[in-house]
């Protein structure tokens, strides 16, 4: 009755039911709708046109186009012809179909270019590009909506941020968070109390169907399945839309690489020692227990107890090449072994959330194996397929060690080891490893502008060292989230390179403690194509034993623990004085009181005087060099 009064009752009727769809899916468009409606219905003049109802309250360029398609759908179904679309006018002009002339209309003027109306189109894999084809798996006229769970499910293959888990530990969001805005541009509609049901409104389905095309103008579409159903104009609606190739692992992640390749670790030794202080557990391992398994509990144990500590023994000093033992390589073929990822127990994202990166980079293909690494975050292993065979031939094990290691740090983390020395110290304990390449990776989380100013500078210049000094592999990533598609990334990448060629086991029996670096150097020099690798828990025990220093390594601590003091100007120190009780012998010669501490001074400054570059050593860190030991 009430649309038989009205002026418009076609276009009150189709206005009438979209506002009926919106009431029952509780939708943020009800009152828009309801605008329209009423605007309509009191509105005395007839319309020839949809577009001419933008004067309207209620009524906008998207409104306005719908019920001109579903005016032209209504034509061609009853054999009516399409009314034409007014011409434009002139501002305070009568609108279109409510008189006038189109002569009349056409003589005011050209007609204005209407504006554009961009389309949106959510991220490509961000949590709205999830959650739109997540729900486009329903069919389209179902009314039955998804919960929360079943969303969340279907959605996390389509994004790479977690839906349960904020990529920030300090932070809120997860992927979820993007339900809101899909609300609030009414592409979703949700149903229910007190389990929530959410559904894709007409325009979400829109949005799916350019999702779709958009996947396979690019090429990314790939393995899709469609709903139950299909779209308007028969377009099927994806379920799974594959991730694109990516060599880097990480769609927004920032890489940077040295200047030259990695270089081996034993060559490094010998320009002396670039640490400050003992090894301490790295801050972003919140707890040095781990209750992850009896498994992991067992791995760390038996480190603990030194099992992995006597698999190599200490060994005697090689003085040269010519006493490097000899030995024939145990020999792995092509399909006797796969390469896996090993990942350090204590790589957690909280106290309450300590199996994410397991979790994670199982989703996406990489079952970790879980150890109580001795060194680095994370290895890459190549495991035998024959268990016990390696251990017949003389490695223990099924294990053995590739020339690919990752040392993982938060950008908070990275200034706490700066400032208290652990990062000189890692890249000592890295370098003696032997692992041809290293991989520093940092993640460069949000942390307390104020807090990072301070240290800014020397945070720039630590990543620096690591590249051009150290010559390691420098990564850096936004979230741990991205790293662990990288792990996953580089997993794939190594499974190519190694798996498809032999590799070369040294026997543990032959190493030691002293010969292991030196044996390494001579067969790269000798056999630069052929790849020579060590069992895990010699590998193990050797890390274990980087942490048992000589006297003179003490001694070079010692002497960098003064402000100053880098690993050249030590070594050069430690040159003309041999042990610590050298030094302070020489420096009591000289006699007490402040003549005495200027023939230190002096004789310091002579000695060390004719150095140049960065062994040169300043008159001030001299000074201070004499105030420590010549009182000690």
């Amino acid at each position: 009755m009430e649309q038989a009064s009205c002026a418009n009752p076609l276009l009150l009727g189709w206005v009438k039911e979209w506002w009926d769809t919106a009431r029952e899916r509780n939708s943020k468009g009800v009152t828009t709708y309801k605008h329209a409606y009423d605007s309509l219905k009191a509105c005395p003049i007839t319309f020839g046109h949809p577009s001419s109802l933008q004067q309207l309250k209620g009524f906008g360029p998207k409104l306005c186009e719908r019920l001109t398609d579903k005016l032209k759908q209504h034509c061609e179904e009853n054999g009516l012809p399409m009314p034409s679309v007014p011409r434009g006018k002139k501002r305070g002009a009568n609108p279109a179909g409510l008189g006038g002339d189109d002569e009349e209309d056409a003589s005011s003027g050209p007609a204005k270019k209407p504006r554009k109306v961009k389309q949106y189109v959510p991220t490509y894999r961000s949590g709205a590009y999830a959650l739109v084809l997540a729900l486009s798996t329903l069919e389209e006229t179902s009314r039955s909506g998804m919960t929360k769970t079943e969303l969340i499910e279907k959605a996390q293959p389509h994004c790479d941020s977690s839906f349960t888990a904020p990529s920030d530990p300090t932070k809120f969001y997860t992927a979820w968070t993007s339900m809101k805005t899909l609300a609030q541009k009414d592409l979703v509609y949700e149903k229910g109390r007190p389990l929530k049901k959410y559904g894709l409104t007409d325009e979400g389905w829109e949005v799916a169907k350019r999702i779709r095309q958009a996947a396979i103008a690019n090429g990314t579409l790939a393995g899709t399945e469609t709903g139950a159903g299909t779209g308007a104009g028969g377009v099927n609606v994806p379920k799974t839309v594959a991730l694109p190739a990516s060599g880097s692992g990480s769609g927004n992640a920032a890489a940077t690489s040295s200047a030259r390749p990695p270089h081996s670790g034993g060559a490094a030794v010998a320009t002396g020692v670039s640490s400050r202080r003992t090894a301490t557990p790295l801050t972003f391992f919140v707890d040095d227990n781990d209750d992850d398994g009896d498994d992991k509990e067992d791995i760390a144990a038996r480190v603990q107890n030194g099992e992995y500590g006597s698999v190599v023994a200490d060994g005697d000093k090689v003085p040269d090449d010519t006493a490097l033992p000899t030995f024939t390589p145990i020999r792995l073929t092509p399909g006797m072994f796969t390469v896996e990822l090993v990942l350090d127990v204590r790589e957690v994202r909280a106290k309450t959330d300590r199996d994410y990166m397991q979790e994670e980079l199982t989703k996406k293909g990489v079952k970790p194996i879980m150890k109580a690494l001795e060194l680095g975050d994370a290895l890459w292993v190549a495991k035998c397929n024959r268990p016990g065979w390696l251990a017949r031939q003389g490695a223990e094990g099924d294990e053995v060690v590739l020339d690919w290691i990752v040392e993982r740090k938060r950008l908070d983390d990275l200034i706490g080891s700066i400032k208290d020395g652990r990062f000189h110290e890692q890249k000592f304990r890295l370098r003696r490893s032997g692992v041809k390449n290293v991989i520093y990776l940092v993640e460069e989380i949000s942390i307390d502008s104020t807090h990072f100013q301070k240290y800014e500078e020397a945070v720039q210049s630590a990543t620096a060292s690591i590249q051009v000094v150290n010559g390691y592999f420098l990564k850096k990533t936004q979230k741990m989230d991205d790293t662990i598609r990288y792990l996953a990334s580089m997993t794939r990448l190594l499974k190519k390179l190694y798996e498809a060629k032999p590799l070369f086991v040294i026997p543990t029996h032959i190493l030691t403690a002293k010969n292991y670096l030196p044996l390494l150097k001579h067969i790269r020099e000798k056999q630069p194509s052929a790849s020579h690798h060590i069992s895990y828990p010699a590998f193990a025990s050797l890390a274990s034993k980087s942490d048992m220093m000589t006297l003179r390594d003490v001694y070079l601590k010692m002497l960098m623990c003064t402000k100053g003091v880098t690993g050249e100007k030590a070594v050069e120190i430690q040159k003309v004085w041999k042990t610590p009780n050298h030094f302070i012998k020489a420096l009591e010669q000289c006699g007490p009181g402040e003549d005495g501490k200027k023939q230190r001074i002096s004789l310091v400054s002579t000695r060390l005087g004719n150095l140049v570059g960065r062994k040169k050593i300043p008159k001030p860190v001299i000074q201070k060099i004499v105030e420590v030991w010549g009182d000690a």
